[in-house]
């Protein structure tokens, strides 16, 4: 409380400390600001109030008659767990399959699990955790079944595939499913009772479910994580309103199991790729949940959030700084989200519904109306007063406070005052990130994993040419961003 006490005086202070022709001068700028910012937290509101009436409303009315038809069948499904564990600690890995296995003794309809692993060492660990949960369970003997994939380190994308085929000859019925789990991702015990009834709509494809943060890092770092999962709960809340989530998470989705084993499927979970005008072939090293989720999106299938299943994501921070590790992160999830938005685009707009199609498209748009705003305080603390940049201090402030109010109000508890810098820096260094990456599509890289594909890393004329060419079209457009907030601004 007195953080927080601390943190709205210095607001004030801040903001009366300004001298009054200040705002004067900076008037051009102040309503440029302000014109962006109405555009973006009118975006905001609308996400935020399609979230509350879906929680509160539309989704209770959706599980209800999930679970009434699902129970008027009276059927039991089975269950396919799909893990990939690569470099994951052994007390991590212990935990995560613990999960799992307690999840799948629950399932009325029997489970398998399929393990896809690199090193035998992850075998032997496995099948102890197996074997000590079973102990725990000698009523149900028989029920839980374990089949292990070991496969080249080639990544995740050749581990899922060959893991999927594996499912393939086990002859899933139509109406199991498969759970896509990561390695590093902690399952709800019920999380097959409670997934289940929601495929009895034979247009869902898949569903994804709410993430609690358990990060291993420094302060910053977890702080940041526990805010980012605060905002996909909004976000997906907000999306699974039109039917249409904007991912189907890597660390847990599940999906219908005769989607997930047609062969088209699989294949592009193998190997997906986009042409590029000036790039060419780019060939997805990452984004495996982009990929499926593109499958689904194309043919017409709805992809539900459930609210009230929550995944358990044990996060380890991959640089010893929070900056280098923030990017690295970002650099990996907005590559995903970019290489796949633009043929998502290109389909009709009354296929994916047209508050899906809009939300793909905004999330290009905002990359240009973060930065705008940033950039038009500076070129005014330039050319026409310094004194801007505090009173836009003050303003990025109050309005990230009262936005980190909101947003945990939906989690109804309170929140550290490092939330509302984190925000900034997540919007306004994630835009960078975001404009750097859209002219550099080629680029991507692991976290965990050495492969990396990368227009710096091939030899040759026309790999440099392009390495060269998606630096001066970034240079270009952020040229031009630059003239015409100076321009609306009355900066120049």
């Amino acid at each position: 409380m007195l953080a927080h006490i601390i943190y709205l005086l210095s607001m004030v202070i801040i903001m009366l400390g300004v001298p009054h022709p200040t705002m004067e001068n900076v008037s051009g700028t102040l309503i440029t600001v302000g014109l962006i910012g109405l555009w973006r937290y009118s975006w905001a509101g609308a996400n935020l109030a399609r979230a509350a009436y879906y929680l509160n409303i539309a989704y209770p009315r959706r599980r209800a008659r999930a679970a009434e038809a699902y129970a008027a069948r009276g059927l039991t499904d089975h269950t396919f767990f799909l893990v990939t564990t690569y470099k994951i600690a052994p007390e991590i890995s212990t935990r995560v399959y613990r999960s799992i296995f307690e999840a799948a003794y629950q399932a009325k309809g029997g489970a398998s699990i399929v393990a896809s692993i690199v090193d035998e060492a992850d075998a032997r660990l496995i099948r102890q955790v197996l074997a000590s949960v079973a102990a725990l369970h000698p009523s149900v003997r028989g029920k839980v079944a374990l089949k292990i994939d070991k496969i080249a380190g080639t990544g995740k994308r050749d581990a899922l595939a060959t893991s999927l085929r594996s499912i393939a000859r086990l002859n899933p019925g139509r109406n199991d499913i498969v759970i896509f789990v990561d390695g590093d991702s902690c399952v709800p015990i019920d999380v097959i009772d409670r997934s289940l009834p929601m495929f009895t709509d034979p247009a869902v494809g898949a569903v994804t479910t709410d993430e609690y943060s358990d990060t291993q890092g420094g302060r910053l770092f977890r702080d940041w994580f526990d805010l980012r999962f605060c905002q996909r709960h909004v976000m997906m809340s907000s999306m699974s309103l039109g039917e249409r989530v904007l991912t189907l998470t890597g660390r847990m989705s599940i999906f219908r199991a005769s989607l997930a084993m047609d062969s088209g499927f699989v294949d592009m979970v193998r190997s997906d790729f986009i042409d590029h005008w000036r790039l060419g072939r780019v060939h997805f090293l990452t984004g495996d949940d982009k990929s499926t989720w593109f499958w689904l999106l194309q043919r017409g299938y709805k992809m539900l959030y459930l609210p009230d299943l929550c995944t358990v994501s044990i996060e380890t921070q991959p640089k010893p700084g929070f900056m280098d590790s923030a990017t690295v992160l970002m650099t990996r999830w907005f590559g995903n989200m970019l290489r796949t938005n633009g043929r998502a685009l290109a389909l009709p707009a009354s296929q994916i519904g047209y508050f899906t199609w809009w939300s793909i498209l905004d999330q290009g748009i905002s990359i240009w109306t973060t930065l705008a705003g940033p950039a038009s305080i500076l070129l005014s603390a330039i050319f026409i007063s310094p004194w801007i940049l505090p009173l836009y201090f003050a303003w990025v402030m109050l309005t990230r406070y009262v936005m980190c109010t909101i947003i945990m109000a939906f989690r109804g508890r309170s929140f550290p005052v490092s939330f509302p810098f984190l925000l900034y820096f997540s919007q306004v260094v994630g835009a960078f990130v975001k404009s750097f990456i859209l002219f550099r599509l080629d680029r991507q890289k692991w976290t965990r994993q050495t492969t990396e594909k990368s227009s710096r890393s091939r030899v040759g004329f026309t790999q440099r040419f392009r390495t060269l060419s998606s630096s001066y079209m970034h240079c270009l457009a952020l040229g031009w961003l630059i003239l015409s907030v100076a321009y609306v601004g009355s900066i120049i």
